[in-house]
């Protein structure tokens, strides 16, 4: 037998459900596009974690929602002191403090649903991975983000900052204000939202010095909690700590009228995330020009 010939077997690698391009040009545009190799790569990431440990996955989508849970305990519990320091202020305190849930989201590693609306949506569309693969990503994402939101909101309202409160205050008159807002202001406020976070998402792929995208996010962060838009993932937490905050006697706080908000803040998530900023870069970088990202 020659020396030189091996006798190893091949390596089998993980049958993973990852759809391949449909063309060379798909290979060269997504090669050309920094930005859409660090997408893909990130996307390939989430696919083979959720399919090689359900539980690892699961958990880091938890994960993200107790990060949100502290961001939104600690701007609500700074608007509160704000308040009564100066009226008017604690719009400014809470978006502030709430722009850090997503830096620890992002720096920790945790699964957020509506960052995950673009990264699945566009893998689908770039035929990285399949609609099934994707709409298990996704559900899975959700699903736990609500479950990790709801826990650690539970946590967080028996801890005394949020022990005894007055039947008035920043907490539950801003929860009452969100249950009361009509289907479509909910549904563009949550198009808004989601530009916002993706922006986020898309900042904190090109920027390589983490102060400088610590900062970035922070400020990007701000505009949407400061204009009160719609978060899906953030209202998770924040319905759950006034609930258990108020012992369930917000006005306005039914079962109705939680999934109303939940229901159409999803679908104007979807939008703006998916569609308007994954779609259309998508698409704008599906060129055979140098004009990429």
């Amino acid at each position: 037998m020659d020396a030189h010939v091996s006798t190893s077997k091949p390596v089998q690698l993980p049958d993973f459900d990852i759809a391949k391009p449909i063309d060379s040009v798909d290979e060269t545009v997504a090669e050309k596009s920094p930005l859409f190799r660090k997408i893909d790569a990130a996307l390939m990431n989430k696919v083979t974690l959720f399919q090689s440990s359900y539980a690892r996955y699961a958990a880091r989508a938890m994960l993200a929602t107790l990060f949100l849970t502290l961001g939104t305990a600690a701007a609500f519990g700074t608007a509160l002191q704000a308040e009564k320091l100066l009226p008017g202020s604690g719009k400014f305190t809470f978006a502030f403090m709430f722009s850090w849930s997503l830096v620890m989201i992002i720096f920790m590693g945790a699964e957020l649903g509506t960052s995950n609306m673009l990264f699945v949506t566009v893998g689908v569309y770039r035929k990285k991975i399949h609609f099934s693969t994707a709409a298990k990503v996704l559900g899975t994402t959700l699903l736990f983000n609500l479950i990790g939101g709801i826990f650690f909101a539970y946590l967080i309202s028996l801890t005394g900052a949020f022990q005894d409160l007055p039947a008035s205050n920043y907490l539950f008159d801003g929860i009452a204000g969100k249950l009361s807002k009509s289907s479509i202001q909910i549904f563009v406020e949550a198009i808004f939202a989601n530009i916002v976070v993706n922006t986020a998402f898309f900042i904190n792929l090109r920027m390589k010095d983490d102060a400088g995208k610590v900062m970035a996010i922070i400020f990007v962060i701000f505009i949407f909690a400061f204009l009160g838009y719609e978060h899906v993932i953030a209202n998770f937490p924040a319905f759950s700590l006034a609930f258990f905050a108020s012992n369930g006697t917000i006005a306005g706080m039914t079962l109705g009228s939680v999934l109303h908000n939940l229901f159409f803040a999803l679908i104007g998530n979807y939008v703006g995330g998916s569609l308007i900023i994954g779609m259309t870069y998508a698409w704008m970088n599906k060129t055979k020009t140098d004009y990429v990202d």
